[in-house]
């Protein structure tokens, strides 16, 4: 089973973030004029100054992974000053493996923002996909910008990352307030000092307009996408830009882009909360629930893991960690909420609870912790927390600008979810110190001209919420809502043949889905 992450909100990296969602200090007024504005379509021609860009030819060589190739394409830096400096972008392949008539090349991307889509298809989409989609497309990933092996962004060190993911996020005093403050800073400090310059060119934007150039180096006429969480944001982006080379889009666990942040980190907020429900109702129907039994009420499952988390605040466990980190609040509230995105994760949630709760044993909610934020055993992070802030942080202002304004707001987001929502609330701090300012503001994307759009929501996910799905789905003038009546993040490829089949229909024969079409 995959994991596709994506937004990540939760804990200090991922503070605020969302559909690139640090949508900042923006009053609500200004908010919903801005959500007004519609993505505008770049020239159909190419400027002559991006030219030698689009004449670019790949050159292919071996990976290291059996059956996939490599390749490294440059683009501008600064689309606005095409002459100036460039970025290298890490481009991976598996080409088609036949028999029928091949259909060009299948861009994937996993979301993040910061995830690898070299990584992905190495590890996923270029083994799991249906064999009649791969057997026809050549599956293609481009590591965006800043991320992974396209010049990443990086901030901290694994020592300082471990710090960083322990700070606690529930502050109970003004001196953790303080404490939280600076934890902030000193990332968007380190983030600012070890990648100045391109810290400036990691927007949405700037990533699907390097798409094109990849979709030009590899011969096709338009391009085809699936693009799951953030990559849904990321596609979309590529529809509204370039309506008239988009090809068959499919945008899985999609996300509202006329949304600003205040209300992207409320809605996702919500959407933990839902999860986490469905995860409390199933919980107590098993015998090694450590949280209720059966008749235990949802709410009550949610104020003994509320309860556990306040002890750990107080008095963290041993988890066994070679490094010497003990399993606090912070660390086990991410390693609950890593498995709120699959249902399939909901058993290994409970072993790890039982083995925290009743043994005193934070290895197995520390495992989870650990996956989520991409660390080894060796200490080690992807780079995938720094990337995720530099394009939050740059695609929209930051969702609050002072610890007076989270106060404030923590009503509301308990709210929205007793269990998670005063976390989630001070983790929308995070782009408030962030060394670049926002270049991007909540907007509409219509598309007009596209081919149809396949959008893709799931009832019950719980980072990207289905009501997004429908905005989005409202918003792109071509788009077919396909809905999933289930539990985890995005749907493609989880379990369901209903929308397997309608999205293989779609990707070989070009044939989209009914609009509206649900599946279960």
């Amino acid at each position: 089973m995959h994991l596709r992450r994506n937004p990540r909100h939760v804990g200090l990296a991922v503070a605020a973030l969302l559909v690139s969602a640090c949508s900042a200090g923006a009053s609500t007024s200004s908010a919903t004029s801005a959500a007004h504005v519609a993505l505008a379509a770049l020239p159909r021609s190419t400027p002559a100054a991006l030219t030698p860009y689009y004449e670019q030819k790949a050159r292919w060589r071996s990976c290291g992974v059996p059956g996939f190739e490599c390749a490294t394409l440059k683009a501008p830096l600064d689309y606005d000053k095409p002459a100036g400096e460039e970025v290298r972008l890490a481009v991976a392949r598996k080409k088609a493996t036949g028999p029928g008539e091949r259909l060009g090349s299948l861009f994937v991307n996993p979301g993040g923002p910061g995830g690898s889509a070299i990584g992905y298809l190495q590890a996923y989409a270029g083994i799991g996909y249906p064999a009649a989609v791969r057997a026809r497309y050549d599956m293609v990933a481009v590591d965006p910008r800043g991320v992974a092996r396209s010049e990443p962004v990086e901030c901290l060190d694994g020592r300082d990352m471990d710090t960083y993911t322990q700070t606690d996020t529930t502050p109970d005093d003004a001196r953790e307030r303080s404490e939280l403050v600076d934890a902030y800073k000193k990332f968007a400090e380190g983030c600012g000092a070890h990648s100045p310059q391109l810290l400036r060119h990691v927007s949405t934007v700037e990533t699907a307009r390097d798409m094109d150039i990849v979709r030009a180096a590899l011969g096709d006429a338009k391009l085809n996408y699936v693009g799951a969480s953030y990559g849904t944001f990321l596609g979309a982006t590529y529809a509204g830009l370039f309506p008239g080379r988009s090809g068959r889009l499919v945008l899985d666990g999609a996300m509202d882009p006329s949304l600003p942040a205040r209300r992207l980190n409320l809605d996702q907020t919500a959407g933990f909360e839902t999860a986490f429900q469905s995860f409390a109702k199933d919980c107590v129907q098993q015998s090694d629930c450590p949280l209720g039994r059966k008749g235990t009420s949802t709410a009550q499952v949610g104020q003994n893991l509320k309860a556990f988390f306040r002890k750990l605040d107080a008095h963290p466990i041993p988890a066994g960690d070679a490094d010497g980190r003990r399993l606090g609040e912070a660390l086990a509230t991410t390693g609950v909420i890593a498995a709120m995105y699959d249902e399939g994760a909901w058993a290994q949630l409970r072993e790890a609870l039982n083995s925290a709760m009743k043994e005193n044993d934070g290895a197995g909610l520390l495992v989870l912790s650990d996956s989520y934020y991409e660390r080894d055993a060796d200490g080690r992070y992807s780079n995938l927390m720094s990337a995720n802030a530099a394009v939050n942080c740059l695609d929209l202002p930051p969702a609050y600008d002072t610890p007076e304004e989270v106060e404030k707001a923590v009503p509301t987001f308990e709210k929205a979810s007793p269990v998670f929502g005063e976390g989630l609330a001070w983790a929308s701090l995070n782009c408030a110190y962030w060394p670049v300012g926002a270049t991007g503001e909540p907007h509409r994307i219509e598309a007009r001209g596209a081919a149809p759009i396949v959008v893709v929501g799931t009832t019950r996910d719980p980072a990207t919420p289905y009501r997004w799905a429908r905005s989005l789905a409202a918003q792109l003038t071509s788009a077919r809502l396909l809905t999933y009546e289930g539990d985890g993040h995005t749907a493609y490829g989880r379990g369901s043949a209903c929308i397997d089949s309608a999205i293989d229909t779609y990707l070989l024969r070009g044939t989209p889905p009914t609009d509206g079409k649900r599946c279960s």
